[in-house]
């Protein structure tokens, strides 16, 4: 077993030095390549911090073989790396920098941070001389040493950086080789931007496997007809998608018109996949391994796993499944007490896949990495994942909603999620999110729909979740959206829709 990432890219070059590793628009690499330009961003850091290490290297760049570049540069010195997305709003990335305090900023010719801070351009590696940095020693880390640290959004608006360990990457690189046997010949399409953990799987299997990473252009997902011509040309085969995407190509009509020659795997994770859409790529493409995952960012990516092994109704939930190798989930009701099957608790997660808490924030990470209620003789932590799930007849997880999105309307408690999945297998809806207005006590449901298959009016949809739901479960309020708002991860923005809805005249409302 490996005891540092950077031991995978190593073995790599040696095993495979001439083979492609990574391909962007502008680049393409080979393991050997790739080993050596690290190299220099980390005698560059070396250069300009001194003897560091176990320090966070910021990186502001557009996702790109040279971003990743960094990364390994990072590592290589033996200190941990944290993504900026360029695109973020300034006010953000200067809060995340405020909690980060970085010993550098590694960025670019094309992209530069407005920001009074320490920062280089990775072009500056181009002048090294190479005895210097093909002399690099790499540093004694070890496998509880952080290697990244990526932020997400916290409730007050405080970013929260997750701190993941080599230990914790190394421990899912090895199970997701165990269980979908990647190799040599796995060609990746890459959808996930970096700073999303979705992205560990693409970078760090293909540098255990000898793999080749192919980084999608974003733009490309805006047209389902190119994207598919590009995964076609470059003979990708394997896909880890948000299901957002997936979505999109399914409601589009185009899997139907080019098909996919290569791809053999699709596995999908970061939001719930509707089963309506999955149906769509099953008609299409039978043959392809899927597989529904889940996990958040806390334990290193994915920490349950569910291959598609049966057919289910455009109504049924996809279930999750049961834990990845070397890790437990626990489902706890609210007296902490192990869930019977279909009762409904909070699914914890302990094993080596746990994040090390989030950065700078021990408060935080002590209200969320607990004390293992069902162990009172040692220390042991679980993470509290604040997501509701079940264990159907099967054993199999089935997830419900988060445990915010669990409400409790004219005394029944009622899971948005439930709403959302009825209203998703409706004919021509495509995507659909349940929200609660607090202020006025009533449940709100947004809609979109493909007009190629039908006109969808909010009174329609009303009337066919009448004859699918119990009364006290039907939206007070239905709006149809164009197009919804997403986050940075290409999920649905509920803050952005919530903001919507309280702004919404009540004109709009749709009783009775």
């Amino acid at each position: 077993m490996k005891r540092n990432v950077i031991e995978y890219l190593k073995d790599s070059a040696l095993r495979y030095p001439d083979k492609i590793a990574l391909k962007d628009e502008n680049k393409t690499i080979t393991f050997k390549e790739l080993d050596r330009e690290a190299k220099k961003v980390a005698h560059l850091i070396s250069m300009e911090c001194g003897d560091i290490k176990n320090r966070p290297v910021a990186v502001y760049m557009e996702k790109s073989v040279e971003c990743l570049i960094c990364f390994l540069g990072i590592i290589y010195s033996g200190n941990f790396y944290s993504p900026i997305d360029v695109k973020m709003p300034m006010s953000r990335i200067e809060k995340i920098i405020d909690v980060l305090q970085p010993e550098l900023i590694l960025y670019n010719h094309s992209k530069r941070l407005d920001i009074d801070y320490h920062a280089v351009s990775m072009q500056e590696t181009q002048n090294l001389n190479e005895k210097e940095y093909e002399a690099i020693n790499y540093k004694n880390v070890i496998d509880s040493d952080p290697v990244y640290v990526l932020f997400t959004s916290g409730s007050t608006g405080q970013p929260k950086g997750v701190v993941i360990s080599h230990r914790g990457v190394i421990d899912y690189t090895e199970w997701l080789y165990d269980k979908f046997h990647f190799d040599q010949e796995t060609v990746f399409g890459n959808q996930a931007p970096f700073y999303f953990d979705n992205s560990i799987l693409d970078i760090y299997s293909t540098l255990r496997n000898g793999a080749t990473m192919n980084i999608i252009p974003e733009s490309l997902f805006l047209f389902p007809y190119k994207l598919l011509t590009y995964i076609n040309e470059k003979k990708i085969n394997t896909l880890f998608w948000v299901p957002s995407a997936l979505i999109s190509l399914a409601n589009s009509g185009a899997l139907s018109e080019i098909r996919l020659k290569y791809v053999k795997k699709v596995l999908f994770c970061g939001e719930v996949m509707p089963t309506k859409q999955l149906n769509i790529w099953m008609r299409e493409y039978p043959d392809i391994l899927y597989a529904n995952m889940y996990g958040p960012t806390e334990i290193t990516d994915v920490c349950t796993c569910y291959i598609v092994d049966r057919k289910f109704s455009d109504e049924e939930s996809l279930p999750i499944g049961s834990s990845c190798e070397n890790t437990e989930i626990i489902v706890l009701n609210d007296d902490d007490k192990l869930v019977g099957v279909n009762e409904i608790g909070e699914l914890c997660v302990r094993g080596t896949c746990l994040s090390m808490g989030y950065y700078g924030d021990f408060d935080k990470t002590n209200a969320v990495f607990i004390q293992n209620p069902l162990n009172g003789k040692y220390h042991e932590l679980i993470y509290r994942t604040g997501d509701l799930v079940k264990y159907n007849e099967r054993h199999e997880i089935v997830y419900v909603c988060r445990k915010d999105n669990q409400i409790k309307h004219q005394g029944y408690r009622i899971e948005l999620g439930e709403i959302e999945t009825v209203c998703s297998a409706l004919e021509g809806i495509e995507r659909v999110c349940a929200l609660y207005d607090e202020v006025n006590k009533k449940i709100v449901l947004f809609y979109s729909f493909n007009s190629k298959v039908r006109e969808l009016s909010e009174k329609e949809v009303y009337r066919q979740l009448k004859q699918k739901l119990p009364s006290y479960m039907l939206p007070a309020a239905i709006y149809v959206k164009e197009q919804f708002p997403l986050n940075i991860n290409g999920k649905i923005d509920r803050i952005e829709l919530k903001q919507c809805m309280e702004g919404r005249p009540r004109n709009g409302e749709n009783g009775n």
